[in-house]
């Protein structure tokens, strides 16, 4: 099943049995409002800090996804899953309840690529019948982190993105009816190509995700025609516009196919996002509420979804370090 130097071809690809998509009131006032499972109009959810509100919020997500899936909590082998935060908080505390074993994960917002390509190779290795793969993250969890208390009111440059307040999770499971199929997954590796600054995401994890791309038509001799869409995570405008220009220099035109999630999930002329949405629930969101329903309509049949990940802490980012990239893609077809 290993294909070229980085992917897996799985023989029997895992089915997606279902996904479940909760998200904030700004990400519900966005283009994707109408198709997300649950809305929350408050932020904080009822707790008393955002960092409990983003752990309820993946909570919901995970038990939705197994109500949806026909799935009971006895039923899951592993939960795969991660958030932005250190020591992955929103993850253990918002799990905790749900007893079941689980792999926290830390790819920053490539991480929704990861927890899938690592469930598919669980199911289908054997080693468990059904697992949850998710992602979450939280405006407030993230700027409180990473960049400015949001009492302060800083200016946001042109360049940045805006947290997604959101999770999504999906139940794979080997065989049976679902929504889509894993087919393949190509690993990403990391890619540093010395952007320093943090408030232009794209531009740092745009080179990761053109080379994921170019190692996937690699180790699966194809090229973008074999593929309905070609989605990243949230590499937002200027992310796109550095893909496309990498891409075209290779000979590859991906202009009518490509897609981001994070110029997806809000609207850049009536919400004040500037370059679009990023953060680990940005793509799993996206997944979950457009893209899943799409493949199994069959309104696209082949889709390499492409979470990207900038991989910054706020130690590296104080000490001058450059900001690597990474992205994971997960080949998903129509069953």
């Amino acid at each position: 099943m290993q294909k070229g130097k980085a992917s897996i071809q799985f023989e029997e690809p895992p089915i997606i049995a279902g996904m479940a998509s909760v998200a904030g009131k700004k990400e519900g006032q966005g283009p994707l409002g109408h198709l997300i499972d649950v809305i929350e109009q408050d932020d904080m959810c009822g707790k008393d800090n955002w960092e409990a509100a983003e752990s309820a919020i993946q909570k919901k997500a995970a038990e939705l996804a197994m109500k949806k899936s026909g799935a009971e909590k006895r039923d899951i082998r592993y939960l795969f899953a991660g958030d932005l935060l250190g020591q992955l908080i929103a993850t253990s505390f918002g799990i905790v309840d749900l007893e079941i074993p689980m792999f926290g994960l830390y790819g920053a917002c490539s991480t929704m690529g990861e927890a899938m390509a690592l469930g598919a190779m669980t199911v289908h290795g054997g080693y468990g019948d059904q697992v949850i793969s998710m992602a979450s993250s939280h405006f407030a969890t993230a700027e409180k982190q990473f960049r400015f208390p949001l009492a302060y009111g800083n200016q946001r440059p042109f360049s940045s993105t805006w947290t997604v307040t959101g999770c999504g999770a999906v139940v794979i499971r080997k065989g049976g009816r679902g929504v889509a199929r894993i087919t393949g997954v190509t690993t990403g590796r990391i890619v540093d190509f010395g952007a320093r600054d943090s408030m232009n995401m794209g531009a740092a994890m745009a080179p990761a995700a053109v080379h994921t791309i170019r190692q996937n038509f690699e180790d699966f001799d194809v090229d973008e025609t074999y593929y309905d869409r070609i989605i990243t995570g949230d590499l937002g405008e200027v992310g796109k516009k550095i893909l496309l220009d990498m891409m075209k220099e290779e000979g590859h035109n991906l202009e009518s196919l490509y897609m981001d999630c994070g110029i997806e999930i809000f609207d850049k002329n009536t919400q004040d996002t500037h370059a679009g949405g990023s953060g680990c629930g940005c793509s799993a969101v996206t997944l979950c509420a457009m893209i899943l329903p799409k493949i199994q309509a069959g309104e696209w049949r082949r889709v390499l979804f492409l979470p990207t990940g900038a991989l910054l802490s706020t130690v590296s980012f104080n000490e001058g370090q450059s900001i690597p990239g990474i992205a994971h893609g997960v080949m998903i077809e129509k069953i």
